[in-house]
């Protein structure tokens, strides 16, 4: 929770600064709004990626036969929608929050679903459709695509990345234009539920579920004797993790002038009471 509140405060921060600096700002801003093109290109949509930046730990290398599990898993979990729905147009059971989400899952969500599966296994794992491809690969429209691709991750079968990539054209400052998602097929958890014994993932053995445990606690314990700025290497990556970093340097060096000097910190606690 600190470094989300650090991290937000930062970010406000730095874009306080670039207003302040940016004496045309307001005007491009301006301009914008009257309908005018922006100087940069098509905005970014939110939570993007640049292309080229992530996918190698993001994509995945299917193992042998998995992609033709998981479309068997949709298949089953399509039945259980179905039946959920039935159930629920009959009065004869009020849906839970978990159900209401499967019952969501459609015929043209399983149909998007395979054919990012099949993308998946002769891709080796790279999966980055436009909506036009997985439309015409369908034969549904591109508006039912959008629909489906926001189901399966609402439910869990699919991770999903928004992309940008640089533009190359004249003009000051970079270009950028949003380019296709990248997806990860997944099984979800809460569909495991719904699916026969035979085809649910083996638990893990119980020496396995301790080590994994013990792992989690090293890495605790690792991380409460790391200074702020290193925390934030380690947990954030990227500019934002940059922008933490230099945050806790300052945090780190407060803390160190504090211990060096407690008179004035004793004082400054006596007021803040």
């Amino acid at each position: 929770m600190g470094s989300i509140t650090i991290g937000n405060a930062a970010l406000s921060a730095f874009g306080r600064l670039a207003r302040e600096a940016s004496p045309g700002r307001g005007r491009a801003k301006e301009a914008a709004r009257s309908g005018a093109a922006h100087r940069t290109g098509a905005p970014v949509l939110r939570n993007s990626l640049e292309a080229g930046t992530f996918e190698d730990s993001f994509w995945a290398l299917p193992a042998k036969g998995e992609t033709d599990q998981l479309l068997r898993a949709a298949r089953k979990t399509l039945d259980a929608a179905r039946r959920l729905r039935r159930d629920s147009r009959a009065g004869a059971r009020t849906l839970s929050v978990v159900e209401q989400t499967i019952a969501r899952l459609t015929g043209s969500a399983v149909r998007v679903y395979e054919e990012i599966l099949t993308l998946a296994r002769l891709n080796r794992g790279r999966v980055f459709p436009s909506y036009d491809h997985l439309a015409e690969a369908t034969g549904l429209g591109r508006a039912t695509v959008g629909r489906a691709l926001a189901i399966l991750e609402a439910i869990g079968f699919l991770a999903r990345q928004r992309r940008f990539q640089r533009m190359a054209g004249e003009g000051p400052g970079p270009r950028y234009e949003q380019t296709s998602n990248a997806y990860r097929p997944l099984l979800p958890t809460i569909v495991k539920a719904y699916l026969p014994r035979w085809m649910r993932p083996a638990p893990l053995p119980v020496d396995m579920v301790q080590y994994h445990a013990e792992q989690a606690a090293e890495m605790n314990t690792m991380l409460k004797t790391l200074s702020c700025r290193d925390l934030a290497r380690v947990v954030v990556d990227g500019p934002l993790g940059k922008i933490l970093a230099k945050l806790g340097a300052s945090i780190d060096r407060k803390e160190c002038e504090a211990q060096n000097d407690p008179e004035p910190l004793s004082i400054s606690y006596k007021y803040s009471v």
